[in-house]
């Protein structure tokens, strides 16, 4: 029996794991398929590349067919914000999937389990699974739930810093401040910490291999968390 598990957002569109073969290779770390010598050492990296073409297509269609009037290079612009690292990351992270990750001691103690690349690549590798194991339609349901919980943050083919600016301006609020709270891990593998506030008020925290990075992810938490501006008059 699989000992793999999905959180419930993903499980009410993947099905139950007992239906999903590939899953424990989707989500085991490549730490844990390491640690564990003379047993299977498969891992989510050949699923991850699988999924990231899946991804493409399902994004592309769905874009294709939102923005009619889309040219080549804004349906690339808006495909690139929707399935970058940091925008899956963020995603994985609001569903919890970095639980349900088989990961080796030593990466799990290093704070491996919320790293934005590791949670973007088990993503990308659990639709590669959802998809060779229910088939194409559910995968592509699977892709379009994920594009459409960020879709609004390309809506206007900004960066998510950007579109955090001009939707703080257009309520007649103070343009964002940023400002690093820490930083993790050695030298070689620094993660910034950032948050972000307009106004005064806290709004969004992000990590990210470097400063742009985890502003980014900041300002993309901090776009559904914007507070209404002051009182017109």
């Amino acid at each position: 029996m699989s000992d793999a598990t999905l959180p419930a957002p993903l499980e009410a569109v993947a099905g139950p794991a007992a239906d999903l073969p590939h899953l424990v290779e989707a989500l085991t770390h490549p730490s844990y398929a390491n640690e564990r010598r003379g047993g299977p050492r498969a891992d989510y990296q050949r699923l991850e590349f699988l999924g990231d073409a899946v991804l493409q297509l399902c994004v592309s269609e769905l874009l294709v067919q939102r923005f009619p009037a889309a040219g080549e290079g804004e349906l690339s612009r808006r495909r690139a914000a929707i399935v970058g690292t940091e925008a899956l990351a963020a995603y994985a992270r609001s569903v919890g999937l970095g639980a349900s990750l088989r990961m080796g001691r030593g990466a799990d103690a290093s704070g491996e389990r919320d790293r934005s690349s590791v949670l973007a690549d088990a993503l990308e590798a659990v639709v590669a699974a959802v998809y060779l194991d229910r088939g194409f339609d559910v995968a592509r349901t699977m892709a379009r739930a994920m594009a459409e919980s960020v879709i609004d943050l390309a809506e206007d083919g900004l960066d998510p810093k950007s579109a955090l600016q001009e939707k703080a301006q257009g309520v007649g609020l103070p343009p964002p401040t940023y400002r690093i709270v820490a930083e993790e891990g050695p030298p070689h593998e620094r993660c910034f910490v950032v948050r972000v506030d307009v106004g005064g008020t806290e709004i969004g925290e992000g990590r990210g291999r470097s400063k742009k990075l985890a502003e980014q992810e900041a300002a993309r938490e901090g776009i559904a968390r914007l507070p209404p501006g002051p009182p017109q008059g």
